[in-house]
């Protein structure tokens, strides 16, 4: 009996047949006219299908180039940076600022809006009593115009209340009584509808005396609290 000679399976025989359908539906492509632009075949972690030569696989679609297959990409537009306009010279841009045309040489905040400089209370009479944190009606009047200041103006002022006393009693104790006479300040200017938020309070006690301790006049000097606008 005649035996049946089968022949080895032929990877390139395989091969020329499917090199021949894709030049044939490639050529029908180009006969056809220009079609849709390819589109990277990719797997589920979005990375390109490659052929064993390296290359990326296509398929129908609109084309995103990807470096991983070797295309040019394009390289990112840098803006470059230079100085922005601002007209009234307050250091805000023009962009930001809330407040054009402030006057030269005031001071702004972050959206280029005056501000109010240190507010300074003028009493003729001191401010506090000896050993006391509570208010005078001259204090208390002196305080509505300062928060009738800080309300009418455009700028984003924080207030810093620092609270002062004498010599007479130890520093410790001192450093707690201008403690007292800081908050009260705050609570007064907070009841005149000044945010809390915008205010802090802190003492400097005896050490920063503005007249003599000697006399009772200058002693009284010294018993205050005053208030800086940032």
């Amino acid at each position: 009996m005649a035996k049946k000679i089968v022949k080895p399976f032929s990877i390139m025989g395989v091969a020329a047949p499917i090199a021949l359908v894709a030049g044939l539906s490639l050529g029908a492509q180009a006969l056809a006219g220009p079609g849709p632009e390819m589109e990277y075949e990719k797997n589920s972690p979005g990375e390109p299908w490659k052929t064993s030569y390296g290359e990326c696989w296509k398929q129908q679609g609109t084309f995103n180039p990807m470096e991983e297959c070797g295309d040019m990409m394009a390289e990112p537009v840098v803006e470059a940076e230079g100085p922005c306009a601002d007209e009234d010279g307050d250091g805000v841009c023009d962009a930001d600022d809330r407040c054009p045309g402030t006057p030269a040489g005031a001071r702004v905040d972050a959206y280029g809006c005056e501000i109010i400089e240190n507010l300074t209370i003028n009493l003729d009479l001191d401010e506090f009593d000896f050993d006391r944190a509570i208010l005078k009606p001259a204090m208390k009047d002196a305080l509505d115009d300062v928060a009738q200041s800080v309300m009418d103006s455009q700028g984003d002022e924080s207030l810093t209340l620092i609270g002062h006393t004498d010599s007479v009693g130890t520093e410790a104790y001192n450093m707690g009584l201008g403690q007292r006479r800081a908050d009260a300040v705050m609570d007064y200017l907070g009841g005149k509808g000044i945010s809390t938020s915008r205010m802090s309070a802190t003492s400097m006690g005896e050490t920063q005396p503005i007249a003599t301790n000697k006399t009772s006049e200058g002693r009284a000097q010294n018993r205050r609290v005053e208030i800086r606008a940032e």
